[in-house]
């Protein structure tokens, strides 16, 4: 007998519906397969919207978790542990930044660029006080804060939890000319997601990420950069601002940094930004603990190798020349960059839930975003022969 609805009811029962997972109950995983309650195996697609990068249970990483564990977790930042330097310096060295500062959740990490910005705006730039600006796109996902949904266009996100926070003003994803005429001398920072990811995997065209960088350092304004689910070998090159070899003034980093085990995030940016900050102006009890720091050095460690953002470009390019074959046939539009892709599913067959629906009845797991899209974002471990055993599933639900 299935135990699986059972699992489903009990946490139905005693979860707010902040979420609507599919009926899967994961009790064990490696690498690119998870293992529900009652044996059936799945190839995730998903990879934990890209927290899973090196999928699970990745043996170096766990390896790390298990040699911090016998050792301390944590110490709070009054203290400073073993582990803190040397992740500090490796991230310094993988972003090619002067200072860190670690949080834990991506939207912390939001949260901290958009209070170095202002911060900045009014020490260095000299922005009046109390009027610093930020700059953020139509369709982006930030993270789920009073603040962060404050600038949110999704009505899901945002909608119910007023009053919103001011500062912030936002333009069409991908418009140069908007941004330009939206910049004044309030404006500190712009906010971006290279892909962005939460509305359907949305590349922006070619060369929007030169322009606002190029707006941005004509302009005095900072150019922060959410890599948080594009980052870290996703889209096949270390962050996706290197595929138009953009240098952002700070990294947003969070998911595949903590390697699945633990949440791990951080800000990466040059002294004369980040150094705006003193002792007690923000912090994180847990933010660099030696748990989170040495499963984050294994992580820096396999980004240093080149190999997954190799296979990402390889295995991604497989992946869309799979995908591609089925516009026409069940897909109206295939985007996305690397092993990263969002699948428009034709609304006259299914809906994008049904189509997940679907797919997990075939062994596979991916999740539906706006309607009718499929995200694919499976661990960057993933092998040629289980990437074309998904094309054949995916194929089989659409055709």
């Amino acid at each position: 007998m299935s135990k699986t609805p059972e699992a489903v009811a009990a946490a139905e029962r005693w979860t707010a519906h902040n979420y609507h997972p599919l009926p899967v109950v994961i009790a064990d995983a490696e690498g690119a397969w998870v293992t529900d309650v009652d044996g059936k195996r799945y190839l995730d697609c998903l990879a934990g919207y890209s927290a899973l990068n090196f999928g699970h249970r990745h043996p170096s990483l766990i390896a790390a978790a298990h040699a911090q564990l016998d050792r301390v977790t944590l110490t709070s930042r009054a203290f400073i542990h073993d582990q803190f330097a040397e992740f500090c310096h490796k991230l310094t060295d993988l972003t090619g930044k002067d200072l860190i500062l670690p949080m834990n959740t991506g939207a912390e990490a939001v949260e901290t660029a958009i209070k170095v910005a202002r911060k900045w705006g009014y020490l260095v730039k000299g922005v009046r006080p109390g009027q610093a600006k930020i700059i953020a796109m139509e369709g982006n996902f930030h993270g789920r804060t009073t603040t962060i949904v404050s600038f949110s266009t999704d009505p899901d996100a945002r909608d119910d939890f007023g009053p919103y926070t001011p500062g912030f003003q936002l333009v069409p994803y991908g418009d140069l000319a908007a941004l330009e005429a939206a910049i004044d001398a309030d404006t500190v920072g712009v906010l971006v997601e290279p892909i962005q990811g939460e509305a359907g995997v949305l590349a922006p065209p070619a060369g929007f990420l030169r322009g606002v960088r190029e707006l941005c350092t004509r302009n005095n304004v900072l150019m922060l950069a959410d890599e948080i689910q594009s980052g870290l070998g996703r889209t096949g090159d270390t962050f996706a601002c290197d595929h138009e070899s953009v240098v952002p003034d700070m990294y947003i980093m969070g998911k595949a940094l903590g390697g699945g085990i633990v949440p791990v995030s951080a800000v990466a940016a040059d002294r004369d930004v980040l150094g705006v900050l003193k002792p007690g102006e923000h912090g994180s009890t847990f933010g660099g603990n030696p748990l989170a720091c040495a499963v984050g050095i294994a992580v820096i460690d396999l980004l240093r190798t080149g190999e997954f953002q190799e296979r990402s470009r390889e295995l991604g390019e497989r992946l869309h020349t799979g995908l591609a074959k089925l516009i026409g046939d069940g897909v109206t539009e295939v985007r996305g960059r690397g092993l990263w892709a969002g699948v428009d599913i034709d609304p006259s067959l299914m809906t994008g839930r049904q189509a997940s629906e679907k797919l997990m009845e075939r062994g596979v797991l991916a999740k539906d975003t706006h309607g009718s899209t499929i995200r694919l974002a499976p661990p960057l471990t993933i092998t040629a022969d289980e990437v074309d055993w998904a094309l054949e599933q995916f194929h089989a639900v659409v055709a």
